[in-house]
């Protein structure tokens, strides 16, 4: 036994000691070489020869120093390597080393007199020269000196800005989020001119190195949530980020739960509406999809497009949308509870008209609303996994087929076909496709529970859904406020929402520490007008 303990602790120690070493290694960083020659070849191993890595070795000065332009092709804008890096080197060759200029004062002259570039900083070590490099910027080395150039010369290709596929308004913007970090963070400071908008950018990733930056308006967002958003960042050890999701998932505050505690969105619009409500956008290089924290129950029932619109108008369609959530939850269950157990409480002519139609269908009430919920749920997955041209044909036009077809082959009832569109329908209105998630997953359970208590089951698992959602916190913020905890003020925009002029403060669940937003001496003008 003791020397199994003896074997274990020994391994600890290896780790731990190999552990350090790493570390000691990536803390001291690989200098660059005196001779330019060596630099190259090193670059070159390190990067396996690849056949993107272009390098142009050319002489500089009156003393044919040796010089190179690294860069890697695809990630820069050969247009601004040509025009602002070596035409200016080219051209003004003769005024470099000249007899009156030392060699330390070479880098000096370079970064003031001859590049043109707009943005340009010295690098001495390999592997800030490597993160450089795979960025998209380029390497300016001279042979005989311990460090280099780098010039910010991205230039790839993006798709631009496009109208969002997913958040679709009838009146609002029509700018979507793209690929691009820079792009998206430059939509939203047109939006935000205020200097206290702060961008921290970090790298998340050991392999793909991806830019991620953390967006909030100093002054209104929490700093303990500020805080909280990059301790969880920063824990992330993974070898590469591609998506937005892998993010939200690493940063979600409970994991085992349907329901989203991360929102995200791609439109500029929405993510700016929650940065001024002292919420936090965090930015993910590749994708158009941009997350959002706190993210609270009420926000995914909430559209840009409600703040364009009238106030009663929006207040209906909200409305409209919490009833649609507990359609698409429960009309299922529900109808197996009453055909099933509770007969009673149907009326007896809709009841006679049930019964004739469950005439010759041979399977209970369970097993129809199964099949048909399983075979929606194959045609809604098949139709975005089509073609665009066709998806929504399939979708639509064989829920159709399959249905009708399915009542006359007596498989089953109309009513289940009634029953099972309208649930459909109602889970297609909720503005954040996030939500509709949890309510598919959940369905079965109800429909479950209802098949084996009737009604009591549905109320048994209403107890425990809300329970569970109580239960939830999304950034240490209440997952159902200002609904529980109930907070009076909030109120005017949950459920409903009041007119623009009488929302003076921002939602206590995220503004906490510049709550007002609109001065009650401007609304009080506008009040004065309006009785005029």
């Amino acid at each position: 036994m003791r020397s199994i303990f003896k074997k274990i602790n020994e391994k600890i120690i290896n780790n731990h000691s190999e552990n350090a070493s790493q570390n000691n290694v990536s803390n001291n960083p690989q200098p660059l070489h005196f001779s330019i020659n060596q630099n190259i070849i090193e670059m070159r191993n390190t990067l396996g020869n690849s056949s993107d890595l272009s390098i142009r070795e050319f002489l500089l000065g009156k003393n044919n120093l040796k010089a190179a332009v690294i860069y890697i092709d695809g990630l820069v804008n050969k247009d601004f390597i040509q025009n602002y890096i070596l035409k200016p080197l080219i051209i003004e060759k003769d005024e470099i080393l000249q007899d009156d200029i030392y060699e330390q004062d070479l880098f000096v002259l370079l970064l003031n007199r001859v590049l043109t570039i707009g943005e340009t900083r010295e690098v001495s070590d390999f592997e800030k020269l490597y993160e450089s490099l795979l960025s998209g910027e380029t390497i300016l080395l001279i042979d005989q000196q311990v460090k280099g150039i780098v010039a910010s010369t991205k230039g790839w290709r993006d798709r631009g800005v496009e109208e969002p596929t997913t958040s679709n308004v009838v009146r609002g913007s029509k700018e979507g989020f793209s690929e691009t970090l820079r792009t998206n963070t430059a939509l939203i400071r047109r939006r935000i001119k205020d200097t206290h908008l702060r961008i921290d950018t970090k790298q998340i990733g050991k392999v793909t190195k991806t830019d991620v930056a953390i967006l909030y308006v100093e002054g209104i967002a929490d700093e303990k949530v500020i805080k909280e958003v990059h301790i969880r960042l920063d824990s992330i050890n993974i070898d590469g980020i591609l998506e937005s999701g892998y993010l939200e998932e690493f940063i979600q505050d409970k994991t085992y739960t349907p329901f989203p505690t991360v929102y995200y969105s791609e439109r500029p619009d929405e993510i700016v509406g929650g940065i001024l409500e002292g919420r936090i956008a965090i930015i993910i290089d590749g994708t158009p999809f941009v997350l959002l924290v706190p993210a609270l129950f009420i926000h995914f029932f909430q559209s840009a497009e409600d703040y364009y619109q009238r106030f009663d108008i929006s207040t209906l369609v909200r409305i409209l949308r919490f009833l649609a959530f507990f359609m698409a939850l429960l009309i299922p269950s529900i109808y197996i509870a009453l055909t099933s157990y509770h007969q009673e409480m149907i009326p007896t002519t809709l009841l006679i008209s049930l019964g004739g139609q469950r005439e010759g269908v041979p399977f209970p009430a369970i097993v129809e609303v199964l099949l048909m919920e399983i075979n929606f749920e194959i045609l809604r997955e098949a139709g975005l996994r089509m073609p665009k041209a066709v998806g929504s044909a399939i979708s639509i036009v064989g829920a159709l087929v399959i249905g009708e077809a399915a009542v006359q082959a007596g498989l089953v009832s109309a009513a289940m076909v009634i029953v099972v569109s309208i649930t459909a329908i109602s889970s297609f209105i909720f503005p954040s496709y996030n939500m509709s998630f949890p309510v598919r997953i959940l369905r079965f359970i109800f429909i479950g529970l209802a098949s084996i208590l009737g009604l009591f089951g549905i109320c048994l698992g209403l107890f425990l859904l809300t329970f569970h959602l109580c239960s939830l916190r999304s950034f240490g913020v209440p997952y159902m406020s200002p609904l529980g905890p109930f907070d009076l003020e909030d109120q005017k925009d949950t459920v409903f929402r009041f007119p623009h002029q009488y929302l003076f403060k921002r939602p206590h669940s995220t503004g906490k520490k510049n709550v007002t937003r609109l001065a009650p001496e401007k609304d009080k003008g506008l009040r004065e007008e309006e009785t005029r």
